[in-house]
């Protein structure tokens, strides 16, 4: 009986977590860029955060998943605490959807729902489609799977232990520990609560003791932003506190509530179905704990950096063990001079072999069609800021010791020239943006487009790879060759797609993506000139040098 009942179980559930990822993934890949574009314009105003982060959750599906990019918009400085705040605050009320939905109780239609879905997935090629399709067969096979575990444990009803265990979670702590412990394990508030509704379907866990567990799992759901803001910068680390205060205190609240008052009786005399007297309980708890802190907002924002306050300055920075280890190896200063100079000079040409490959992969996977490289793309633009930072960091630490007017002249030279990489990086990703347009709206580029853009991609590369040889007397007038070229490419390019291309099948839609493309084509062949003119520069050195945040520096 054991087996019969346990394997039907595994089965039911490995089907709702599969359909909970189908419908996740795919709605984030459906509007996913959109709401991360959404979240980076948002204002400050609490109310059209909470909205923000309500929406965004519904839509994916997962308060974890929201947090998390809250998580990495404030790493990258995108957002401030305080903006994190109202998004992380509506985020919990947008996680109710998926109990909600449960308890509509559509399970008779389930296979409906799914044969549906997976017919659009199977023979439809719009790639958005088939994503909505996606979409639809994991609703289904949600449901679905939870028909099969409501049905599997429906012995459990008349089993004694098992109704000893679940009993036992009428005792606050208890369920609280163990709706935290299995939601952190499973890394999902939505599909933990799905799984207590199937419980309270069968009968095998009453509302007084689902509670306890249902507050708890508003807890465990904070465990993957935590483990996200693992290496993140302070503020990132202070927005996983407040989401674990935000459910921490409506927890408690909530908790007194159910012991002082009889709340469970109070829900089941105005909602008779169990599923969904769950899912009241989870929205309710969810909004009421946003509205009593929306006026707190600030306190909490301010109580997170009391909770993590900020490191003491005294901690090296990568530029200070950078300095010190060049300054170890040289027995002078001019010996260390020497030394640093060189180890920027390799840094830079790090950072721009990353530029190249990105601008190269970018070219391709708008002229192959294939998105493959574009996540490559954006993690090696993530080392390319990064390098960006650094060598900043660097540079000014360099130019606290005094330096020759002429190393002066070179260290200002580089600092020019990673501001131009950078940017050049920047393009490269929107290269690899239109690649992903294009595959979404199921466009193809033409042949004749095909070969220009493989045309520009040999000559942008071949040029970038100039730039290394930072000590050609003939670099300014060869990037100067190459950006005519540039210029006189691109207007060719766009008079032949809107006398040519603009005539085609899905034309319109190519040209206005073909467009965006060009433009970013020839801002790498600006930043190209400006990096070869610094490179060149042979002016007289200004008697004040001043770095990227207004500092002077003597020279």
């Amino acid at each position: 009986m054991l087996v019969s009942m346990v394997l039907p179980l595994l089965g039911g559930l490995g089907l709702f977590l599969f359909g909970m990822q189908m419908m996740s993934s795919n709605l984030e890949a459906v509007a996913g860029s959109k709401m991360k574009r959404l979240i980076e314009k948002l204002t400050s105003n609490r109310f059209l955060g909470v909205a923000v982060g309500a929406g965004i959750t519904a839509a994916i599906q997962s308060s974890s998943a929201t947090t998390v990019m809250v998580v990495g918009f404030i790493n990258s400085q995108l957002m401030t605490l305080q903006q994190a705040v109202w998004i992380i605050m509506g985020a919990n009320i947008g996680t109710t959807v998926t109990g909600l939905l449960i308890s509509l109780n559509i399970g008779t239609i389930a296979p409906l729902i799914a044969f549906v879905g997976i017919v659009m997935l199977t023979f439809l090629k719009n790639k958005t489609v088939k994503n909505i399709g996606s979409i639809i067969a994991g609703l289904g096979i949600l449901f679905i799977g939870m028909g099969i575990m409501s049905e599997a444990m429906e012995p459990l009803r008349d089993n004694q232990g098992f109704i000893n265990i679940m009993t036992s979670f009428s005792n606050p702590l208890l369920g609280i520990l163990a709706g935290a412990l299995f939601t952190a394990l499973i890394q999902s508030s939505s599909a933990s609560v799905g799984i207590l509704q199937t419980l309270a379907a069968t009968g095998v866990i009453g509302l007084d003791s689902a509670v306890y567990v249902l507050f708890g799992q508003n807890i465990g759901t904070c465990i993957t932003a935590v483990i996200a803001s693992i290496g993140a910068n302070r503020n990132a680390k202070r927005a996983t506190v407040i989401h674990l205060l935000f459910n921490i205190i409506g927890t408690t609240v909530f908790t007194v509530i159910c012991v002082l008052f009889p709340f469970t009786r109070f829900v089941e005399s105005i909602i008779p179905d169990p599923v969904a007297q769950i899912a009241g309980v989870h929205t309710l708890f969810n909004v009421t704990t946003t509205l009593l802190l929306l006026p707190f907002g600030k306190h909490l924002a301010r109580l997170s950096e009391k909770i993590l306050p900020d490191k003491k300055s005294s901690r090296r920075t990568v530029a200070d063990k950078w300095f010190e280890d060049v300054t170890t190896n040289s027995r002078h200063i001019l010996g260390s001079s020497a030394v640093a100079l060189q180890s920027l000079r390799d840094d830079v040409l790090k950072m721009l072999y990353l530029t190249v490959e990105n601008v190269t992969m970018g070219f391709d996977a708008v002229i192959t069609g294939n998105t493959d490289d574009v996540e490559k793309i954006n993690r090696n633009e993530e080392k390319v800021d990064r390098f960006n930072f650094e060598i900043s960091q660097k540079i000014a630490k360099l130019l606290t010791v005094e330096q020759s007017p002429v190393d002066i002249k070179e260290i200002n030279r580089l600092f020019s020239t990673i501001s131009d990489i950078e940017r050049i990086s920047d393009h490269s990703v929107n290269f690899g943006d239109y690649a992903v347009m294009l595959s979404r709206q199921g466009l193809r580029l033409s042949k004749e487009t095909c070969q220009a853009l493989t045309e520009m991609r040999d000559q942008c590369k071949h040029a970038l790879l100039q730039l290394e040889n930072f000590k050609d007397v003939k670099l300014l007038e060869k990037i100067r060759r190459y950006e005519e070229l540039n210029d006189s490419t691109v207007r060719a390019e766009r008079k032949r797609q809107i006398n040519v291309e603009s005539k085609l099948e899905d034309g319109a839609e190519r040209i206005v993506i073909c467009s965006e493309l060009l433009a970013d084509y020839e801002r790498i062949g600006d930043h190209m000139l400006n990096i070869a003119e610094a490179l060149t520069d042979s002016q007289e050195i200004p008697p004040e040098v001043t770095d990227k945040r207004g500092v002077v520096q003597s020279a």
